[in-house]
């Protein structure tokens, strides 16, 4: 059953919680293999750490296959699902010793000239950064909202916080990224 993004989707994804309610490992697995590169990207702006990513991700689906049967339909289930993850990340990071740090990305067109290159590959380095330093509540507020689409109040559910608190911690991270960023593009220039 393939999962595509979009209005169908819910239906699909629906169906496959019903029968992951029922003990069905294939539907668990096609919803696995679903939200696994989804979550991936938004964990690592959270934690920006690969193994412990992967284990938030599993900890996350282990969770879902257990309480399948209580997602009531109130939110969307990626809500609910990036929701737990969420939760779980914090869980994770709260457990963590070692300090955050930055990870380059790995980007780069071939064809592009060189001169290009390079400042679209410092741009993404100063953006990286800057979104490394905002406190964690605010990076994924960002990270949810830029990198996944998601609503304000797709991001209450998910954090379990209410809208206005979205909308600050919204606010106060583009005033602290403006302030970094202008740095960073004045430094490169």
């Amino acid at each position: 059953m393939r999962i595509e993004r979009g209005g169908a989707d819910e239906l699909d994804e629906s169906a496959l919680l019903r029968r992951i309610v029922g003990g069905d490992r294939s539907a668990f697995q096609a919803l696995y293999r679903a939200y696994f590169s989804r979550l991936a990207r938004f964990l690592d702006r959270m934690t920006r750490d690969v193994p412990l990513i992967e284990e938030i991700i599993n900890d996350t689906m282990l969770v879902v296959w257990q309480k399948a049967d209580t997602f009531d339909g109130s939110c969307k289930l990626s809500t609910w699902i990036f929701g737990i993850a969420y939760r779980q990340g914090l869980k994770a990071l709260r457990g963590a010793d070692a300090p955050l740090e930055p990870q380059d990305d790995q980007c780069g067109d071939a064809a592009a000239e060189p001169e290009h290159a390079m400042a679209a590959h410092q741009l993404r380095q100063g953006v990286s950064r800057a979104l490394d330093a905002l406190p964690v509540e605010q990076r994924v507020v960002v990270s949810l909202t830029y990198y996944h689409g998601m609503a304000y109040q797709e991001i209450a559910d998910t954090m379990g916080c209410p809208v206005n608190t979205v909308k600050t911690r919204m606010f106060h991270a583009r005033q602290k990224l403006k302030g970094m960023l202008s740095d960073h593009m004045e430094e490169m220039q």
